[in-house]
């Protein structure tokens, strides 16, 4: 066999059991899975014999199957009482005897529950409940106790049997025999064990050399055996691993040297680190057995030496640790689980469960004062709180089950009515432990509580202890106190009683004066502010009215008769609501009503069609509406009345001046003073939170042009009929504004809106063109008293009309280059505010060109104060701009004009030359210039004979001789030659240089 392929095997898992009492003591009983054929995970429980080096000589002259002892197997083993009562039965006596207990055990529990219950369903579940215990019983027996008896068996068989007579048949009849599988767990970790035992046995001691029959010894009895070939190696393998464990700890650090496993044996060094670790975590997992939930500090210590000596790593006995330690919790919450959920569990077993909880919190103590012993670093590694992570119960499926051992342990800790503040502490560390978050756990303590709450509170009214309290809220504060209850959550909890008592009183529909008082005494009781009552009766009261008043209002205008008057009276009274609050119920109601009639208004395809529907909620308003307020509030629907005012939000009342009243003829009609007929409608249920205010002002608008245009039908060939309606549809606009929840001015604002959008429409078809002529001044007087706006509004309109009309004219003409300083000064001297019609970008575009043109008028005129103050200050535009305007234009076209007058000199143009040497001039008097520099000085004497001829002022002369770089001398030959004559095109070049 090669050791490499063995050890590049996973490790199996192992886990220590009773150790075997030989010469060998790291030799240990170890439990292992077998996945499948490849890996190797055992589940089978096998010990390694002890190895007989030199107690047992060998005879040579034996085969070597005598060589091997019986003793190597071990002895026989005993079988347990039940053991033996179940292995004298045969599988079908199993089999009849399985049937047996649970028809017995369903008939027993039928036969109790029909007792105790007396019902047949009782019979039905105590059967059940019997029988699902019978069947799990024998179940325990055929799943645990048959293939350990089987595992015995095979054990006495082959211990009391020569090796070489074992044979495969007969392992497979006792198999067969107990009706278990070789692959049995049990039964495969017997095989194991066996094979084992009989490989070391085979080998020899030492300073014997192999014979050479070993391997086929070896395979001889494997075959017999029947194990198979992956269980078969893992025993090679697990041997020569503890070898090379107990080698490592036998010489130390010296190992490395002395055993050289990987030159001989070609193993890898992690293959050996892995088989030290694998078998240091074995070792140490057979001394963590020995601990339990009653640790000392000295097993600590021995723990943590063990832990040396077997070369394990602190990380790993760390993890080791805690996880031994969460096996033992969990071991207490599984029991406590079961308990839970046993459907016969008694008062007895819900103490177990406390218990096994305390033995948790216990434990957890013990553990974290160990964590803060003085000695703490001698103990073993891990020693800490404990936690369920990694575990069985680290999952959301195990999440429920301690959520109900929490629930479970908060209960019992208020058995006793109140919360202790040991009780607190060990709350809080049973759900660090479970893991439970914060709001879980609360959630958890409180639907608790509460109902203990709920308990205490109803004792104390019962037994009158509250009421006789001198406070009531101390006494409920002392109460929440005692449990560690949350007072808001016990608000609450007096909310929903005091709601309970309510709905149960207004059953039939209204509360008796007895009902009244009791709701008041329980209000005291439970310290309930008026605020909070009058919610809850708004919430359970008006629900009924609500149902009351719907029915009013579904029984429409004809339908409102004196019994549902009287339905109406009898629950706004009977339910004890406030006018305030019924008022408030009615108008939702009601407002839905009249949002549905604006629906349709809005939908209908003309103004005619929309003014119906407004029309009709008017009269809903009135017949209806109307009637429902005053029963509510208890008045007569016939004459006015005097009682107390109902308790809602008064309407803000805006002044508005008789003079305003009177400016429209459509105002006057819709005055607040002007008498109408019938009774007024209802204006306390309104539409002003639920509607824009464009929204309201465009509804009255749409029923006002009604009024005005009149009705509009239509009759075949397309022609259409108009109705004038009379002074009587204002008395309905009149109420829609009520209805809508318009102010005075809102309501005025909307008719001279109306109005000057009439006269503004037809005012800009006669003043299409601006012009306010005498024959239009009286167009539009006529318009304006059709219209009937006031004088004022007619003439601020037709103000903007003109005013609009002559500022597009402007702009135009400005923008056209139309308009000069001039025209623009008579403007402003006919009032015309030229910064208002003309936009600032345009006038300063006109200063520009006007300053162009000063500079290039051909005069040599410069005036400041004209240029500077006057003009801007005739455009509107800033001084200092205009300063820097001026500045860049002469700049500019200073230069330019001495090109401009070279170019008209070699045109022979002495005009145009004199005009271009004048706008030089009058740039340079803008912003004085420097001499002028050019690149022919004959052409600039030529330009100044020139202007001497046109006789100019000295100081121009002067300031031009002064430019153009010409010295006196010069300047004076020129002026000699003034009468001489300018050259004309037949004149030579020459001639006309000087």
């Amino acid at each position: 066999m090669n050791p490499s392929i063995l050890l590049t095997q996973p490790p199996p898992l192992l886990t220590p059991n009773k150790p075997n009492h030989t010469s060998f003591k790291f030799f240990t009983t170890y439990k292992y899975t077998n996945t499948n054929r490849n890996r190797y995970r055992f589940k089978h429980s096998y010990r390694l014999p002890t190895v007989r080096c030199s107690s047992q000589p060998t005879q040579t002259d034996q085969p070597s199957t005598n060589a091997v002892s019986n003793a190597t197997f071990g002895e026989r083993k005993e079988l347990t009482a039940l053991q033996s009562v179940v292995d004298s039965m045969s599988p079908a006596v199993r089999l009849a005897s399985s049937v047996v207990v649970v028809a017995g055990a369903v008939a027993a529990g039928y036969g109790l529950g029909l007792r105790i219950g007396g019902s047949k369903s009782a019979s039905l579940g105590g059967a059940v409940v019997l029988g699902v215990a019978g069947a799990g019983a024998v179940y325990a027996v055929n799943s645990s106790v048959v293939p350990e008896i089987a595992a015995v068996s095979l054990h006495n068989y082959v211990a009391g049997s020569d090796p070489g007579a074992v044979t495969k048949e007969e392992i497979e009849n006792i198999a067969s025999r107990y009706g278990v599988s070789k692959q049995n767990e049990a039964f495969n970790a017997e095989l194991c064990d066996i094979y084992c035992r009989y490989v070391l046995s085979v080998l020899p001691s030492d300073g014997e050399d192999l014979k050479g029959d070993e391997a086929d010894i070896i395979i001889k009895f494997k075959n017999s055996l029947g194990i198979d070939d992956p269980d078969a190696a893992a025993m090679h393998m697990e041997a020569f691993q503890k070898l090379i464990y107990v080698s490592t700890l036998v010489f130390g650090e010296a190992s490395g040297f002395l055993l050289p496993w990987k030159r001989v044996f070609k193993v890898t060094e992690s293959q050996v680190e892995v088989a030290i670790r694998d078998n240091a975590q074995r070792l140490y997992a057979s001394k963590l057995k020995l601990i339990g939930q009653d640790i000392h500090p000295e097993e600590l210590i021995s723990l943590r030496d063990a832990q040396l000596q077997c070369r394990l790593s602190d990380e790993l006995a760390e993890d080791m640790f805690r996880e031994h330690i969460r096996k033992l919790v969990e071991a207490n919450i599984s029991t406590s689980v079961d308990v839970l959920k046993s459907r016969t569990r008694t008062a007895r077993d819900a103490r177990l469960i406390v218990e096994e909880l305390d033995k948790i919190l216990a434990f957890n103590n013990l553990l974290v004062s160990l964590k803060n012993h003085p000695d703490a670093s001698r103990f073993a590694r891990g020693v800490g709180p404990v936690s369920l992570i990694g575990g069985e119960y680290d999952g959301d499926r195990k999440m429920d089950d301690l959520k109900l051992l929490y629930r479970a342990y908060v209960a019992d800790s208020l058995s006793g009515g109140r919360m202790e503040k040991e009780k607190l502490s060990a709350l809080s560390q049973l759900r660090n432990i479970f893991g439970l978050g914060k709001r879980e756990a609360e959630s958890i303590a409180i639907e608790v509580t509460s109902k203990v709450y709920r308990k205490r509170l109803a004792e104390s009214v019962t037994g009158g202890a509250l009421e006789a309290a001198d406070s009531k809220a101390a006494f409920l504060q002392n109460l929440c106190e005692e449990l560690h209850f949350d007072p808001e959550k016990a608000i609450e909890i007096h909310e929903a009683i005091y709601r309970q008592n309510l709905q149960q009183y207004v059953n039939d529909g209204e509360l008796s004066d007895e009902e009244v008082k009791s709701l008041e005494r329980l209000q005291v009781m439970l310290c309930l502010p008026k605020q909070t009552v009058e919610k809850i009766h708004e919430d359970i009261c008006g629900t009924l009215f609500e149902k009351v008043v719907k029915e009013a209002i579904a029984a429409g205008v004809d339908g409102y008769d004196a019994d549902v008057k009287q339905s109406v009276r009898k629950a706004a009274y009977g339910l004890r609501l406030t006018r305030g609050v019924a008022m408030s119920i009615a108008g939702k109601a009601v407002r839905k009503i009249f949002i549905s009639y604006i629906q349709r208004s809005r939908a209908s395809g003309s103004r005619t069609e929309a003014a119906r529907e407004l029309k009709k909620m008017i009269a809903f308003n009135n017949l209806v509406v109307t009637e429902l307020v005053s029963d509510i509030k208890g008045e007569s629907s016939e004459t006015p009345t005097e009682d107390e005012p109902i308790d809602v939000e008064a309407k803000p009342v805006e002044e508005v001046d008789d003079e305003e009243w009177e400016s429209l003829q459509t105002l006057r009609k819709v005055k607040p003073a002007r008498m109408t007929t019938g009774k007024p409608g209802q204006t306390e249920i309104t539409l002003k939170d639920d509607l824009p205010d464009r929204d309201r002002t465009d509804l009255y608008k749409t029923y006002l042009l009604y009024c005005l245009t009149g009705e509009v039908t239509r009759v075949p060939f397309g022609a259409q009929i108009t109705t004038k309606k009379d002074d009587s549809e204002y008395a309905f606009l009149k109420q829609l504004g009520g209805i809508l929840g318009l102010t005075d001015k809102e309501i005025v604002e909307v008719h001279r809106s109306l109005a000057e959008q009439a006269f503004t429409q037809q005012a800009e078809v006669i003043l299409a063109d601006g012009q306010l002529t005498k024959a239009r001044v009286a167009q539009l007087n006529e318009l304006q008293r059709q219209v009937g706006l006031p004088s004022e509004y007619a003439q601020k309109i037709i103000k903007n009309i003109t005013s609009t009309k002559m500022a597009a004219a402007l702009e135009t003409a400005v923008g056209q280059g139309r308009l000069s300083i001039k025209e623009i000064r008579e403007l402003k001297g006919s009032g015309i505010e030229l910064d208002v019609m003309v936009s600032q970008s345009l006038r300063q575009n006109l200063f520009k060109k006007t300053v162009d043109d000063i500079f290039s008028s051909g005069t040599g005129e410069f005036d400041e104060v004209e240029v500077y103050e006057k003009i801007p200050e005739d455009l509107g535009i800033d001084a200092n701009k205009a300063r820097d305007v001026v500045h860049e234009l002469a700049r500019t076209r200073l230069s330019n004009s001495l090109i401009q007058a070279v170019s008209l000199l070699r045109q022979r143009n002495t005009s145009g030359v004199v005009s271009s040497l004048n706008d030089l001039l009058a740039c340079d008097k803008a912003v004085p210039a420097s001499p002028l520099s050019w690149e022919v000085p004959e052409e600039l004497a030529d330009l100044f004979s020139i202007y001497i001829k046109n006789d100019p002022a000295p100081d121009k002369l002067s300031r031009l001789q002064y430019l153009l770089s010409i010295d006196d001398a010069t300047a004076e030959a020129l002026k000699e030659l003034k009468d001489r004559a300018v050259p004309t095109s037949e004149t030579s070049e020459e001639e006309f240089v000087f």
